[in-house]
Parts: C-alpha cells; sequence; structure tokens
C-alpha cells in the first residue's frame, strides 16, 4: 500500500473522534466564551454584547473571591491527603502480607460509588452517627455537626474525597511499584539498605511518572468537585467574607451552577472561563514542573 493512501485511510479512520471532539468539546467551548460576553439570562431570545463586563464584575463580588480561594484550599489539602494515603495504601498492597488483593479491592470500591450518594452517606453520618456518638461519650467537639462549622466543614469535606478518591490512585501506584526490577529492590536490601531507605531511594523515584499522573488527576478532580458538594454540605453553613453573606463551603464549581439557576447565564459562564483557564494553566505548570522531575530522577 502506497503512504498516501495509507495517509488517507489514517485520516479517515481519525474523522469520527475528532468530529465529536469538534461537535462536543470545541464548538460548545467556542459559544460558551461568546456568551460570557453578552447579556444572555438563559431566557431572552436576544442577547447584547457587553464585552468583558462581567469579568471585572466577578473579580470584585465577594461570593466568588471566597469561592475561588476555598476551592484552592481544598485543592491543595486534597493533593496532600489523597495521594499521601494512596502512596501508603499501594505499599501495603503490594507487601507480603496475606489477602492483599482482597483488601485492593476493599480500597477500591469507594471510588465506585457515585458522587451524590456519597454525600448523601456522609451527610448522614456527620449529622447523625457522629454526633450520636459524640453524645454518648460527653464528646463536646462531637455534639455539634462537623458540616455546621464553617472551620471544619472544608476538611471534612477532603476527608470525604480522600476517602472515595484513594483507592483509585492507589492502583496507579500499585502498577508503578510493580514495574520496578525485584532485582533492584534486592541488591540495595543487600547492601545493606533498610525499608524506608529503599522506600525514598529507590521506589519514589522510580514511580515518578505515577505522582506526575496522580496529582494531574486529583488537582482537576479537586477543581471541578461540584455533585459531593452539592449533596454534602449544599455549599453551607453560612459564614461572612469581605462583610458580606456567603457559603462556606461552596466550591467554584457550585457557585457556577448558583450563578446560572439564579438566570445569570452569563455571569455564569464568564466564571466557568476563568475556571477552564485557571485549571488550565496550573495543571500545565504541574505536569511541567514533574516532567522535569522525572527527568532529574
Amino acid at each position: 500500500m502506497k503512504l498516501k493512501e495509507k495517509s488517507i485511510i489514517n485520516v479517515l479512520f481519525c474523522m469520527p473522534c475528532v468530529f465529536s471532539f469538534i461537535m462536543i468539546i470545541v464548538i460548545p467551548f467556542c459559544f460558551g466564551v461568546y456568551y460570557s460576553m453578552t447579556d444572555w439570562n438563559g431566557v431572552r431570545d436576544t442577547v447584547k454584547f457587553v464585552g468583558f463586563a462581567h469579568f471585572k464584575t466577578i473579580f470584585t463580588a465577594p461570593d466568588f473571591i471566597y469561592s475561588f480561594l476555598i476551592t484552592v484550599l481544598y485543592t491543595v489539602i486534597n493533593l496532600i491527603l489523597v495521594n499521601v494515603v494512596s502512596f501508603m495504601l499501594s505499599l501495603f498492597v503490594t507487601s507480603k502480607i496475606r489477602f492483599r488483593n482482597f483488601y485492593r479491592v476493599g480500597f477500591f470500591v469507594p471510588y465506585l460509588i457515585g458522587g451524590i450518594v456519597l454525600g448523601y452517606i456522609w451527610q448522614f453520618i456527620f449529622n447523625n452517627a457522629v454526633v450520636s456518638i459524640g453524645n454518648s461519650f460527653g464528646l463536646e467537639f462531637l455534639q455539634s455537626s462537623l458540616l455546621s462549622r464553617p472551620g471544619t466543614v472544608i476538611w471534612m469535606m477532603s476527608f470525604v474525597n480522600t476517602w472515595q478518591y484513594s483507592g483509585y490512585i492507589m492502583l496507579i501506584f500499585v502498577a508503578a511499584i510493580q514495574s520496578i526490577p525485584d532485582s533492584l529492590l534486592e541488591a540495595a536490601q543487600i547492601d545493606g539498605a533498610n525499608y524506608i531507605r529503599r522506600i525514598f531511594h529507590i521506589i519514589i523515584p522510580m514511580m515518578a511518572n505515577a505522582f506526575t499522573i496522580s496529582l494531574f488527576l486529583t488537582l482537576t478532580s479537586s477543581f471541578k468537585q461540584f455533585d459531593m458538594n452539592l449533596t454534602l454540605t449544599t455549599g453551607g453553613p453560612a459564614t461572612r467574607f469581605l462583610d458580606t453573606p456567603i457559603k462556606a463551603s461552596q466550591l467554584l464549581a457550585m457557585n457556577i451552577f448558583d450563578t446560572a439557576t439564579a438566570n445569570r447565564m452569563a455571569e455564569a459562564q464568564a466564571k466557568a472561563v476563568v475556571l477552564f483557564a485557571v485549571l488550565a494553566v496550573i495543571s500545565a505548570i504541574q505536569v511541567s514542573v514533574n516532567k522535569r522531575k522525572e527527568v532529574e530522577m
């Protein structure tokens, strides 16, 4: 077969995927950018071009600023908790312990629970089971729901996210650990390297590419968190920021949703464009930094 014919076949083979990508991703994104610069409210048939007016508004809106800051905090907490817990679980299930395959399945199962169901389950646990334990044992700290306090709600959300997501990231780490040659670890052990030294000087450097993937997935999923935020806290409890009443656990995605349901569609779309731009820049920087570290290692 000639090279030209192969090229035509390759192009035709890729066309369905390219067409779907353009229709589902590219065109809606372009329309979204356009609508973010109009006064569209989701109801009127006619729209008026207003330029960057919505972008100026949202960067001075206390609720959006707070949602952005609390989303960054939530993401940082998850980057640490999820990856540390996942790495420890991966070490546990790749050891010579009995029933390690059973443990792998058990740690992964929470990831299969949908975010909506997960939120309602843990809402019941925090609002009822934990409070009952606090009342029974006289633990004042647990006698009111941890979800009802502005100082603890974001930590509880991160705890639930870690419980759900760490099993999935664990599998990525398990695959990376199993790809490390046993002869390398055995040679280090013979040379006198204890288990801790083998972890920090062999295992972690050899699985640098897995950390690149896991950090990227954790970063993007945390920034886009919505379903669990909606069912677990509905954005509450109420608090104040810059002398303005706001929702203490309202992440960016939920802030965009609330803006859209208030028939401020163009403003919500402007917030979505900002979320996309921030997430794209941060993700690109994270992947670039981790790739350089992979080369250094």
